[in-house]
Formats: structure tokens, C-alpha cells, sequence
């Protein structure tokens, strides 16, 4: 299980969401093997002054909260996508793009009226 939050400015990313949210999650498929289907994304996108950062104007947040149980060369095989591929479909240069890879084990979430670990999922997380 994964979702994302992807935060950035308002004016810069507020119509290429569609654009943000499939080069995210190609590079989730790619290096995860998140099924094609399994996109969880939500846009919190600020008005300018709401965003303080030492970057520019395009500057891209991504928060990705997910089951325990990937292996760390999965982790950095996530984030070497996201600099390999994420950015530069979206043009940006790595200053301008984040990612945070929050875990929590699947006790600690509550889908479709179960705890995660009683689910039964169509993929592994432990890759």
C-alpha cells in the first residue's frame, strides 16, 4: 500500500496535476511494481505566499506514506526514479524536487473495514 501527497505552488502546478500525478506513479510501478491501478495521490497545492522554501517557483513536495516492509535498495531504487525520471519529465532540476518516504507498519492503517495486515493484496510490498 501506497498513497502520496504532493505539495507544491498553486500557480505552477495547478494545471499539470494529471502530468505530476503519472510520472509519480510511473516511477512507483517501475521501481515497486505498484499495480497500474493502486494510484492514491492528493494535491495539496498552496497559494504562493503559503509555500516558503529557498527554491524556485516550481518547487515540488512529495510525500510517499507506505507499508513497512520494502528493503532500503527499494527505497533508493524509489528515489533514484524520482531523480532519474520524475524530475526531468516534469523539467525540474533536483534542487527543485523532494520526496519523503514515510512507513508505518499495516497494523497502523484501517481499509475497507480492516487493518491493513488482515488485507489481502495483489502485490507485494516486501521487494
Amino acid at each position: 500500500m501506497a498513497q502520496v501527497k504532493i505539495y507544491g505552488r498553486r500557480s505552477a502546478w495547478a494545471d499539470r496535476r494529471g502530468e505530476v500525478s503519472d510520472a509519480v506513479h510511473a516511477a512507483l510501478v517501475d521501481a515497486w511494481s505498484l499495480p497500474q491501478d493502486k494510484r492514491f495521490h492528493r494535491f495539496l497545492l498552496l497559494d504562493d505566499e503559503d509555500l516558503v522554501a529557498p527554491r524556485s517557483a516550481a518547487y515540488l513536495f512529495v510525500e510517499v506514506v507506505c507499508f513497512t516492509g520494502r528493503s532500503p535498495q527499494a527505497v533508493r531504487e524509489l528515489v533514484a526514479a524520482f531523480f532519474d525520471s520524475v524530475a526531468p519529465a516534469l523539467g525540474l532540476d533536483a534542487d527543485d524536487l523532494e520526496l519523503v518516504i514515510l512507513e508505518s507498519p499495516p497494523t497502523h492503517w484501517g481499509i475497507r473495514g480492516v487493518a491493513g495486515d488482515e488485507l489481502a493484496l495483489d502485490y507485494r510490498v516486501d521487494v
